[in-house]
């Protein structure tokens, strides 16, 4: 009977994994603007992406910490080779903008207002080699709003 049980208990926690919050988000979509391989040391330091923030679904059906709203598929996917600096991750924008960022470790991370005003901004550290999907949200409204990504490991924005 414990070992029904635990078995039960076992296939319910794999199905609750599966099902999670971040189907919403298709991390192997084709990027909407651009793929990025960049190596530890790389320059232009910061390289920049320009985009639109937005998109028609609300980021917090990952997370009850994430803001704004953002498309399905990543704006950006960015292939890191990470070294001895950390990896900042920024929004700069005239409107109010949040990011959502699923890392090479699986897990998901989000931000609003961390940057300069109302421009979000990530910071790995250490950073993390692999592969990064970047949504940059808009944040009350699905919006389009012009934006620049910027991908850096010596600059905080």
């Amino acid at each position: 009977m414990l070992v029904k049980n635990l078995a039960a208990a076992l296939a319910l926690s794999v199905t609750a994994v599966s099902v999670g919050p971040a189907t919403a988000q298709n991390i192997n979509a084709d990027p909407n603007y651009e793929t990025v391989q960049l190596s530890t040391g790389f320059t232009p330091d910061p390289h920049y992406i320009r985009l639109q923030s937005g998109g028609s679904i609300d980021a917090q059906t990952i997370s009850n910490s994430c803001r704004g709203f953002i498309s399905d598929a990543p704006d950006v996917r960015l292939h890191f080779e990470a070294g001895q600096l950390p990896l900042l991750i920024s929004a700069l924008s005239d409107s109010d903008t949040t990011l959502v960022i699923n890392a090479p470790n699986g897990r998901w991370y989000c931000d609003d207002d961390s940057g300069d005003g109302l421009n979000p901004s990530v910071r790995f550290d250490p950073a993390m080699s692999g592969r990064y999907e970047i949504w940059v949200g808009t944040y009350g409204g699905r919006s389009l709003e012009e934006t620049r990504l910027s991908i850096s490991e010596l600059y905080s924005q």
